[in-house]
């Protein structure tokens, strides 16, 4: 087999491993291609919220997916990076990945680095990246309160990025061991290495990543273009995702109907819900757009969608 193409994101860097590597077995040349988009994401993580696994289960299977996005942003060896996963090392880069044969380019991102290392030390090192994200951006969330967390000095210190900056960030570095994702305590990051992370928050290193655009500077839509461009720019850069996740699954539902989404839920009901975050039932009915009929109907999808999103 010389071609393996992936037009969406496989389930895991395990899945994805296995499929690509059958192509070339025999030695010769071979080309592994894979492209995907905004909305397979939240769509990976409303499979594994909708599936029938135990919670701990889930946060392992929200783990793989977050080192296959961190494969996906790499701005090194993909090789190193996959490698890396399974326990792994190879000294050099491999010079035949994409990034390897047009090295992207990258920006200095060691004070941020430093800063989400601070978050995960700060918090106790058992914490996912969406808590850390909360902390880093100084959010107002129930766990937040119940933890405590506003009076750590870490909080509130990130708002030079946005949420789905921060996302990659940390992504990146667990893919590059800097961070450890533990299955055992259902997906908390903890610190990889001291030889990694040390020289790092010392200042003794620093470290090179690609992040994905502010939203600021993302092509607006056109007035009058068809999408939700437009009114997700009303939302707080924190709730961008979740209003994207919110509108695949809108989209789902209606198509499953038979009707237009609007039927489901208006845009800017799903801009309030990204925007207050509702972790209830009784929050959620609160929001405009949403009465009783329609919180029985689909109000523990809704709240599934935004924990799913984080």
């Amino acid at each position: 087999m010389r071609f393996v193409a992936h037009v969406d994101l496989p389930k895991s860097l395990e899945a994805y491993y296995q499929e690509t590597g059958r192509a070339g077995r025999d030695g010769l040349p071979a080309v592994a291609w894979m492209v995907h988009g905004a909305g397979d994401v939240p769509q990976l993580r409303r499979f594994i919220e909708d599936s029938e696994a135990g919670q701990a289960q889930k946060q392992v299977e929200h783990g793989k997916l977050d080192s296959l996005i961190a494969f996906s942003e790499a701005s090194d060896c993909r090789r190193q990076v996959l490698l890396r996963h399974f326990g792994e090392a190879l000294a050099e880069p491999c010079g035949n990945c994409d990034l390897c044969l047009e090295p992207d380019s990258s920006t200095d991102m060691t004070e941020a680095a430093r800063k989400a290392l601070s978050a995960v030390y700060r918090s106790g090192q058992r914490f996912g990246a969406a808590h850390l994200v909360d902390v880093l951006l100084g959010g107002d969330t129930a766990r937040i309160r119940e933890l405590g967390h506003s009076s750590l000095s870490v909080y509130g210190i990130g708002k030079e990025l946005e949420r789905n900056q921060w996302r990659s960030l940390i992504r990146q570095l667990v893919a590059k061991g800097y961070l450890l994702s533990d299955a055992e305590s259902r997906g908390g990051l903890r610190f990889g290495p001291d030889h990694l992370v040390k020289p790092l928050l010392k200042g003794e290193a620093s470290l090179a990543l690609r992040l994905p655009p502010a939203a600021k500077e993302r092509r607006q839509a056109p007035r009058g273009e068809r999408g939700a461009a437009a009114p997700a720019q009303e939302l707080a850069e924190e709730g961008c995702e979740r209003f994207e996740a919110l509108r695949s699954w809108r989209l789902e539902q209606a198509r499953t109907q038979g009707v237009p989404p609007y039927v489901v839920f208006h845009d800017r009901t799903l801009i309030e819900i990204a925007s207050r975050q509702p972790t209830s039932l009784a929050e959620l009915g609160t929001v405009t757009g949403v009465g009783q009929a329609k919180l029985e109907r689909y109000g523990e999808a809704v709240l599934q969608v935004l924990q799913a999103a984080g």
